[in-house]
């Protein structure tokens, strides 16, 4: 009996030991590795890129939001300080999107080219960048249009071009050759290597949305994003500019790469008209995004 008590003991013992064992084993094991939860960005910020610079070296800068595939650019100021409030709507655009990224469909992404002739705004202006209207000085601002070459840069673009151009009743410089300036050619680079489902160029002051072509007629699309925006906006569309023969314009060389491209011409030098180029660029992306 008494032998039998001490086996039970002793089996006791050896249980107790070896659950003791285990918990000292297992409190020291070390825990297996959870791995992490996948994070999705949260971030609305837009993706800053430089296109080129000017002939002074000044940065031609661009705000691109949105990541989907249909991708449309808005360019700003390719006739400087003399049509500076086509600037001044590129900021109020980035300013919005800034303000409002969700309003890209999830298919589209959008880029604003603040400043194409960064050297004629700072002529007129003063400033390198953001300016206001009360920076723009009275008076005859008419060289301004133009680069640090003295070249107008959308008589600069390889569609019908030629060394001399008109602007109204004056002849222009078209440059050297066909993207002999750097802004130009900075743009040209730009549409060649993203090549974007279409650009809208603002200008100022014929008052209207113009389609674009190089020989071959109008695209079926520019036409659409014509009557989009002018629709939308209120101004009026015009098929062809007929007012006197341009060579080597920026949204003509875009037609002719089939590319796209509108120019809307603000109605005075003065006026931003956001509300109605607001309502035409939404129109413009709720159309690309079908």
């Amino acid at each position: 009996m008494r032998a039998r008590t001490v086996a039970l003991f002793a089996l006791t013992l050896l249980v107790l030991f070896s659950a003791g064992v285990f918990v000292i084993v297992a409190l020291h094991k070390k825990p297996s590795v959870i791995a992490p939860v996948p994070q999705v960005a949260t971030s609305t910020s837009p993706v800053y890129s430089v296109l080129g610079t000017s002939v002074q070296g000044r940065k031609i800068e661009s705000y691109t939001y949105g990541t989907g595939p249909t991708h449309i650019v808005f360019v700003g100021g390719i006739h400087g300080g003399y049509e500076w409030n086509s600037v001044l709507v590129a900021y109020d655009l980035k300013d919005y999107l800034d303000a409002n990224p969700a309003i890209v469909p999830a298919n589209e992404s959008v880029t604003v080219v603040l400043d194409a002739n960064p050297d004629a705004v700072f002529k007129v202006t003063g400033k390198a960048g953001r300016f206001d209207a009360a920076d723009v000085p009275k008076g005859d601002i008419s060289s301004a249009r133009f680069n640090a070459n003295s070249v107008d840069l959308n008589r600069n673009f390889d569609c019908d071009w030629a060394p001399t151009g008109t602007w109204q009743n004056k002849t222009v410089s078209g440059g050297s050759a066909a993207f002999s300036e750097p802004e130009a050619a900075a743009i040209r680079d730009y549409a060649l290597s993203q090549r974007p489902a279409a650009f809208i160029f603002w200008h100022s002051a014929a008052g209207g949305v113009y389609a674009s072509q190089c020989g071959k007629g109008v695209l079926p699309v520019t036409l659409d994003l014509m009557n989009a925006y002018a629709k939308a906006s209120g101004y009026t569309a015009y098929k062809t500019f007929d007012a006197y023969v341009v060579h080597g314009a920026s949204e003509d060389w875009l037609a002719s790469q089939d590319i796209p491209a509108i120019t809307v011409e603000l109605k005075s030098h003065s006026d931003i008209e956001w509300e109605q180029n607001l309502a035409g660029t939404l129109a413009v992306l709720a159309y690309l995004a079908k």
